[in-house]
C-alpha cells in the first residue's frame, strides 16, 4: 500500500493576493478535480510560510481550511476534519508529505489534503523583487491511499551545517508601526551553493531506492533560483529535458514550487514516458528533503 496524488489544484494571484483566498480556492480545485466531498477531507495540512499581514493566531491551516469549506458543520454524525500548520521553508511540502504518510497509514483518514503558497505581507502585490523574491500563488495536492505499485517512497531529509543560508523575519526595531506589511529576507552570498549540497545529498538517498534498469526518472525541485533544478540535475546526471519546474515569470513560488511544476506537468502530459517523479525541495536551514513518486502505469500497460 502506498500514497499517491490523486488530484492538484493551483490559483494564482488576480483579484486577491490573499493567501487564504488563494490556498482554498486550491484546494477547492483539487476536491472538484478529484469528485471529492469536503468530508472526505480528515486533514488539512499549510506549508505556507508567508501569510497575509504575517498572521500569528489563530493557526493559518484553519482559516483556509474554512475558506476550503472543509469541516464547516458540527453536527454530532458528522465526519471529524481538522488542520495545522507544517512550516519549515521551502522544504515544508515534502514534510507534510511524510506526515500524510503516516496518517493514511493509520485509516484514521480518507484523504489528506496538502496546501501550500506564500504572499507578500502587504498583499499588494504577487511578483516577487530583489528585496522579496517570492511570487504569490497557492496549490494543492490531495493524497489518498492506493493499492496499486504507485505513489511516494520514503522522504530523505537532509540539514545542513552552519547559519541559514536565507533569513526571513520582521525586524520590529525597525518597522515600528507598518510590520504587519513587512518582511526583511535575508540571502547569504553562497545560499544556492550551499542549497545545492543538502538537495544532491538528499536527492541521491530518494534516487537509491530504485531500480535503474527499470526507472525512468522526471525531476521536479523548488526554485530558489532559476537555475537551481538544472544544477541540480546536473549534479545527479539526470538530462535537462528531464527537469520540469513552475512558471517562474512573477518569481519563485517557494513552498508552491513543487506541487505547481506537478500540475503543470501533468496537464501538459510531460510526464508521458517516465516511471517516476524524483521530489527534491531545500530552504533555509540550509535543509533538503527528497522522495521518488512512481507514477501510475500507463493504460494497458503491465505493472
Amino acid at each position: 500500500m502506498g500514497v499517491r496524488i490523486k488530484s492538484t489544484g493551483i490559483s494564482r494571484a488576480g483579484d486577491t493576493f490573499s493567501i487564504v483566498e488563494l490556498s482554498g480556492a486550491a484546494a477547492r480545485q483539487s476536491m472538484e478535480r478529484a469528485g471529492v466531498r469536503p468530508d472526505q477531507v480528515g486533514v488539512l495540512i499549510n506549508a505556507g510560510i508567508f501569510r497575509d499581514s504575517n498572521t500569528v493566531e489563530p493557526a493559518v491551516s484553519a482559516l483556509i481550511q474554512k475558506a476550503a469549506g472543509i469541516g464547516l458543520d458540527y453536527v454530532k454524525e458528522d465526519p471529524r476534519s481538522f488542520s495545522f500548520d507544517l512550516m519549515n521553508a521551502g522544504v515544508g511540502v515534502l514534510n507534510a508529505v511524510q506526515v500524510a504518510q503516516s496518517i493514511l497509514a493509520t485509516g484514521s483518514a480518507e484523504h489528506v489534503l496538502i496546501v501550500s503558497g506564500d504572499t507578500h505581507p502587504s498583499m499588494k502585490r504577487g511578483a516577487g523583487d530583489d528585496e522579496f523574491p517570492y511570487a504569490t500563488s497557492g496549490a494543492a495536492l490531495l493524497l489518498e491511499n492506493t493499492d496499486e505499485p504507485e505513489g511516494f517512497g520514503r522522504v530523505h531529509t537532509v540539514a545542513g551545517s552552519g547559519t541559514p543560508a536565507i533569513e526571513s523575519y520582521v525586524d520590529l526595531n525597525t518597522m515600528g508601526t507598518r510590520g504587519r506589511g513587512l518582511m526583511t529576507v535575508i540571502r547569504e552570498p553562497d545560499a544556492e551553493d550551499r542549497l545545492l549540497a543538502v538537495a544532491a545529498d538528499a536527492a541521491r538517498l530518494a534516487l537509491s531506492e530504485a531500480d535503474p534498469e527499470q526507472a525512468t526518472t522526471a525531476l521536479i525541485a523548488s526554485t530558489p533560483t532559476g537555475d537551481f533544478p538544472e544544477r541540480l540535475a546536473a549534479e545527479l546526471g539526470i538530462a535537462p529535458n528531464a527537469v520540469f519546474g513552475p512558471d517562474l515569470s512573477q518569481g519563485d513560488p517557494h513552498t508552491a514550487a513543487l506541487p505547481l511544476a506537478y500540475d503543470a506537468a501533468i496537464a501538459g502530459k510531460a510526464l508521458d514516458g517516465f516511471t517516476h517523479v524524483l521530489f527534491v525541495a531545500a530552504g533555509a536551514g540550509p535543509s533538503a528533503a527528497a522522495a521518488l513518486y512512481r507514477l501510475p502505469a500507463p493504460v494497458g500497460a503491465a505493472a
